[in-house]
């Protein structure tokens, strides 16, 4: 319901500035002040329709980025093979004699 009531109140601005053209008095300073109000309205309205669309799921299409992110495999790291521990001194042993 909020999504048709933005969707609606963000169309009449619109009519509004149709309305200003119509008439002739867009070219006033009035007029352009009066579309400029209807036209930051409207933006408000658009602006609150996308986020309920967006909540709701129904611009999944427009996030090409993380649905193709989601669709290739992770890749794991490779990891050094492990080595066996030392078990003799590195250093040779002076024979005693």
């Amino acid at each position: 319901m909020m999504l048709v009531i933005s969707i609606v109140m963000g169309i009449v601005p619109l009519l509004g500035i149709a309305w200003t053209i119509a008439t002739g008095t867009i070219t006033t300073v009035d007029g352009l002040f009066m579309s400029l109000i209807l036209l930051t309205l409207s933006a408000v309205f658009f602006l609150n329709a996308y986020w309920e669309l967006r909540d709701r799921g129904a611009l999944a299409f427009l996030d090409k980025k993380k649905v193709a992110a989601e669709a290739t495999p992770k890749l794991t790291p490779k990891v050094a093979p492990k080595l066996a521990p030392a078990t003799q001194d590195s250093k040779p042993k002076e024979s005693e004699g």
